[in-house]
């Protein structure tokens, strides 16, 4: 990840990189790995997030067809 500091502007760098760092997923990962995770906890939240992703979606779709 690359970030560059314009006019020794350092704090709209650390703003840039936060928010590339959100966008990739970084600070979600840190936050998971900071205590072990059991393989059943594991598969039953990737299966919620699945499921919150696909009524996302869901709901999306219908908002955009007007229902």
């Amino acid at each position: 990840m690359h970030v560059t500091v314009r006019d020794n502007n350092v704090d709209q760098a650390l703003k840039a990189l936060k928010k590339k760092m959100q966008r990739e997923g970084v600070f979600r990962e840190m936050k998971l790995r900071r205590a072990y995770e059991k393989p059943s906890e594991k598969r039953a939240r990737e299966k919620a997030e699945a499921v919150r992703r696909a009524r996302k979606l869901e709901r999306k779709r219908l908002e955009r067809e007007g229902f």
